[in-house]
């Protein structure tokens, strides 16, 4: 039928130029990982492009895929543009079949955009960054053309260049089965460059023995952790501990090389220091628990473990800082990261004699890559997001008039003091416990003000006290139990904190923008 023959040609003819379009794709990313590897693998396309992304996305739209996809969120993001990269790519393939030289000149769009991304990123090495994008599209322009004219069909003219070569399934096919090995090639060889610039910090941390404590951290009291199955343990394994950060890829940083740089504004003696010489003074041991500004009422987005770290009120003291309160200049900190990162805590509250730290250490062991390796700040009692600044390598000393970091010109609060909040951890959101008693049980958490009290509700029922597990410091979140008499049907279970001012957890629901999420923690569970 000629109906039929017609479209089995047009399917295949756009299938050939999608799939050279595809392969010129796939060369490219290739070649640019070969040549992120020889410079510097932050500078691969996905990672500045990712990046960029990132940095231009709304608050609102990054709270919502922290939501939905959680630690995944890069993942998904990764994924996204590699889909959409996938999808141009095989659109100019099939334009290349006809206007070949303007299918190659569209392939070059890639290294505009990923030089533009590169060049764009705070943490940009220079000009160099841009190379393995512009190399990159080059690569995808050269394969493009010659896949096109290898599939073009005959007598096409390939731009009205009058020089096709012709349709040959052989030559295509064979040619394009060269060019997919060759980009694998590259990409494991880039890939394998890419890993071994980061032994050196892999090797670093293997190797880094950590001083004991000159203040070890109290021992957790006994009844801090209570025997109930499923709640959240008093201590976040590493493995376990979240991480919400805007790393593509994770910095591997070679504690030989690392430094940090105190300076600015009241910094009458600025410093620089070695990973060595941070470990050579009295360092403190403490059990905080760190939050996420990010957390939704109930969610998983809070940790506790034990940090070792230098006392960085003391650090400061040393560089000649004075908080405002005794007359600094400063009230605003800055730390910045080796990704070019930006977070601004409040001097005060660095300086008010809460363990404030610059931490090397976590749950006994040298800090895990993904936290921060091999030096990250920590505040108790303020949000992660102004306090908790990962793979430090800078601090300078402003105020919040002359300077906003990353996330405040985002349109997040400048200052984050963590809110009280409270969580059921069991039973779960619409489980179906027997009935007959039932413990429900979870964890409370205002960090540097400590929990007070636990009060738990059953539908509309009256507030009841919960049993409230032994306090271990006011940094640290406490557990809390309730027995309850479960009866047949569905029931609605809250529960709300005290702080220990006193004050109540309010019941006003508000999203995690600007300064954290507030409202009473519920779950909906049946009894058979």
């Amino acid at each position: 039928m000629p109906g039929v023959s017609s479209f089995r040609t047009t399917f295949l003819r756009t299938a050939r130029g999608a799939l050279a379009g595809l392969l010129a794709g796939f060369s490219a990313l290739a070649v640019a990982e070969l040549a992120a590897g020889l410079l510097r693998p932050a500078a691969g396309p996905v990672t500045v492009v990712g990046g960029a992304v990132i940095d231009r996305t709304p608050a609102a739209v990054k709270d919502f895929a922290i939501r939905t996809f959680g630690e995944d969120d890069k993942t998904v993001l990764q994924v996204g543009i590699l889909l959409v990269l996938a999808l141009f790519a095989a659109v100019l393939g099939v334009v290349s079949l006809r206007l070949r030289r303007t299918g190659a000149a569209g392939a070059l769009v890639f290294g505009v955009v990923g030089a533009a991304a590169a060049l764009s990123r705070p943490d940009s090495a220079g000009a160099g960054d841009a190379l393995p994008s512009v190399v990159g599209a080059l690569t995808a322009a050269a394969v493009l053309y010659g896949l096109a004219g290898k599939a073009a069909p005959v007598g096409s003219t390939s731009g009205g260049t009058g020089t096709g070569s012709g349709w040959s399934r052989r030559g295509f096919l064979t040619v394009a089965a060269v060019t997919a090995a060759s980009a694998a090639g590259a990409g494991v060889a880039g890939r394998t460059l890419s890993g071994r610039r980061g032994r050196g910090a892999v090797a670093s941390r293997a190797g880094l023995a950590l001083p004991a404590p000159a203040s070890p951290a109290p021992a957790v009291p006994a009844g801090a952790q209570l025997k109930v199955p499923e709640i959240s343990a008093f201590t976040t394994p590493n493995r376990d501990f979240y991480r919400v950060d805007t790393a593509l890829v994770v910095p591997k940083v070679d504690a030989g090389t690392w430094r940090l740089r105190i300076q600015g504004k009241g910094v009458t003696r600025p410093r620089g220091y070695t990973l060595a010489q941070l470990l050579a003074r009295p360092l403190i041991e403490r059990d905080i628990t760190l939050t996420c500004v990010s957390n939704e009422v109930g969610g998983p987005y809070v940790g506790t473990a034990r940090w070792l770290g230098v006392p960085l009120a003391g650090l400061l003291a040393e560089c000649g800082v004075q908080p405002p309160s005794k007359g600094g200049g400063a009230d605003q900190l800055v730390a910045r990261s080796v990704d070019g990162m930006t977070l601004g805590a409040p001097v005060e509250d660095v300086m008010d004699g809460r363990d404030a730290m610059l931490a090397v250490g976590m749950n006994g062991e040298p800090l895990p890559f993904a936290h921060g390796y091999p030096v990250r700040m920590l505040v108790p009692g303020l949000y992660g997001y102004v306090s908790a600044c990962k793979w430090i390598t800078e601090i300078e000393l402003t105020t919040f008039d002359a300077y906003d970091p990353y996330w405040v010109k985002r349109k997040w609060a400048r200052r984050a003091p963590i809110k009280t909040q409270s969580r059921i951890d069991t039973p779960k959101p619409f489980a179906r416990p027997a009935a007959g008693t039932v413990v429900i049980a979870g964890v409370a958490w205002a960090q540097h003000r400590g929990i007070s009290r636990v009060e738990v509700r059953v539908d509309d029922g009256p507030w009841q006290d919960a049993v409230l597990a032994a306090q271990s410091t006011l940094d640290t979140w406490r557990q809390w139990s309730y027995r309850w008499r479960a009866t047949p049907g569905g029931h609605t279970l809250t529960v709300r904190a005290s702080d220990g001012t006193g004050a109540v957890q309010t019941e006003d629901r508000t999203r995690t923008i600007p300064d954290g999420a507030s409202g009473w923690h519920s779950v909906f569970v049946t009894v058979p």
